[in-house]
């Protein structure tokens, strides 16, 4: 039959609370993509979905069109989807015009794996479950619904789960009108009001639903993703950046629109070591997937070396035509001036002061001193070359024992596109070796604080462990600066630290003060 599907994601979500600082709420990750895709996922492929947008809705308009560009979408921007004069009832009614046809509503932060039925008549979906503290439910007669409740009713059969279909749509927005009315002011307004009054005139059967997800709370999210993880990729989450998998291509998210258009031009510098980029919008770019192997999953000592001379002979090329001052200039600006401004943030992020610790039984002076005993005139000798600026395991794909793409490369070097330092790359490297997804995951690593007296300690992979040690043999061999890639490392941790969550930023910033400390020590 011919239908429409009506997804709203123009509400601020808040109960998601700093989750959706950066983004609207259907975007949020779960498993390998954005809760709205499970929902677009689940109807068939030539299905018209009316979207509206609000809260971040040019970020929705983008994902979508960029994700799905055979679908059909219409997009409605709804003016008022917050504060005063807002509701989700005045959300639905700036849709009216393009449902004049039966239609399905889905609230965008409710999944099912449940094939959903055409509105060939009207109809609600309901849930078994008891708690409705936090939801809208509905009594039954049979497979009638008799009744809608708001939140908290005590006597009900099954939860409203946010999906009713709707084939009389005329009755369903003359009564829409009629409550926005008579109550324009109230906030508290939606579909539950109208289908209160709409089910005492026309029949609505119950759909029960076996599998519900409400990704609208913090609770419900991270059942959403314990359940819906299919481990296909480790991803460290971050409010302000998500990737996705949609069918065979890979979708990246920036809220920073500068990170995401960057990273788009550096395309033309590191040209086929990465893959080939499909599309952007501001904030947002697609790219092919790479088939191959992760290497955080397969590096061992008989093909590591052999991503080192790979790297040589395809990344880390000599650039000549460089002002070598200005490169001089930039490498302080990355390594010193933004790392003091990181360990200023980490400061104000945990109100501590920058003080003299024991740490594993070392007394290690102030970070400030430490850092006066780094000569960053001789940390920035080298000559600039292509580079990746984010070479880590977890971002390198092998393809055959000879070939690798480069992925999540980062987006600049202090703001320079094509130039950088190889031996960023190096130490990125190095410290991917020792501080990695799978042992922040697996909590492998523990940080004791005990006034200042510290412990910190990490649980690493055997086979990584080798690796490591191969990796220094092989600089070695090859006259690299060793001295420079461990004092880069640790410099590397201590910058992650004021990004990362309770108790990990804790971890990062006394093991990168350890390990600077030791670094200076045995130079």
């Amino acid at each position: 039959m011919d239908y429409k599907v009506l997804i709203t994601t123009s509400g601020i979500g808040s109960r998601l609370g700093e989750i959706t600082k950066y983004t609207n709420k259907c975007l949020v990750r779960i498993g390998t993509k954005p809760a709205i895709s499970y929902i677009i996922d689940n109807y068939p492929t030539k299905t018209k979905f009316v979207i509206t947008l609000g809260y971040f809705g040019n970020y929705v308009k983008d994902f979508l069109e960029l994700a799905y560009p055979e679908k059909s979408f219409e997009f409605v921007n709804v003016k008022k989807y917050a504060g005063e004069g807002s509701s989700l009832l005045v959300s639905l009614l700036e849709a009216e015009k393009n449902l004049q046809i039966p239609f399905i509503y889905h609230v965008c932060d409710n999944i099912t794996l449940d094939k959903i039925p055409e509105p060939e008549h009207n109809w609600i979906s309901g849930y078994n479950n008891r708690d409705s503290s936090s939801y809208a439910s509905i009594s039954l007669s049979g497979k009638k619904v008799i009744d809608i409740h708001k939140k908290g009713h005590m006597n009900f059969d099954l939860l409203h789960t946010g999906l009713i279909g709707i084939n009389d749509f005329k009755r369903f927005w003359e009564i829409a009108n009629k409550i926005n009315i008579e109550k324009p002011t109230d906030s508290t307004l939606g579909d539950v009001d109208v289908l209160k009054q709409q089910i005492n005139i026309d029949d609505f059967k119950v759909v029960k639903l076996k599998t519900w997800f409400d990704i609208g709370s913090i609770s419900g999210l991270n059942l959403s993703r314990k359940k819906l993880s299919n481990n296909e990729y480790e991803v460290l989450d971050k409010l302000a950046e998500s990737i996705f998998k949609i069918d065979n291509y890979i979708i990246k998210f920036f809220s920073d629109s500068k990170l995401s258009t960057n990273r788009v031009d550096r395309k033309f510098y590191l040209k086929d070591n990465i893959p080939e980029i499909i599309d952007s919008r501001d904030n947002f770019f697609k790219y092919k997937y790479v088939e191959g192997k992760l290497f955080s999953h397969y590096a061992n000592r008989k093909n590591f070396i052999g991503l080192i001379k790979w790297s040589e002979n395809n990344l880390w090329k000599p650039i000549e035509d460089v002002d070598y001052n200005k490169f001089k200039n930039d490498c302080k600006l990355f390594y010193y001036d933004k790392t003091t401004s990181r360990i200023n943030d980490f400061h104000l992020k945990k109100n501590i002061e920058d003080k003299e610790n024991i740490i594993n039984d070392e007394k290690i002076p102030k970070l400030k001193d430490l850092l006066k005993d780094v000569d960053f005139d001789e940390l920035t000798q080298d000559k600039p070359t292509h580079f990746h600026g984010d070479f880590i395991l977890d971002n390198i794909i092998q393809i055959n024992e000879n070939e690798f793409k480069l992925i999540d490369w980062r987006q600049d070097f202090s703001g320079n596109l094509e130039a950088g330092d190889m031996y960023y790359d190096l130490a990125k490297l190095s410290h991917n070796l020792v501080v990695n997804h799978g042992i922040i995951d697996k909590n492998l690593f523990q940080i004791e604080i005990k006034k200042d007296k510290i412990r910190v300690n990490i649980n690493r992979i055997q086979t990584l462990v080798e690796c490591e040690k191969l990796y220094f043999e092989y600089l070695k061999n090859n006259n690299y600066n060793i001295k420079k890639i461990k004092l880069l490392r640790a410099i590397i941790w201590l910058n992650m630290s004021p990004l990362h969550h309770h108790p990990f930023d804790n971890f990062l910033y006394y093991f990168g003060k350890y390990e600077l400390y030791n670094a200076l020590k045995n130079e």
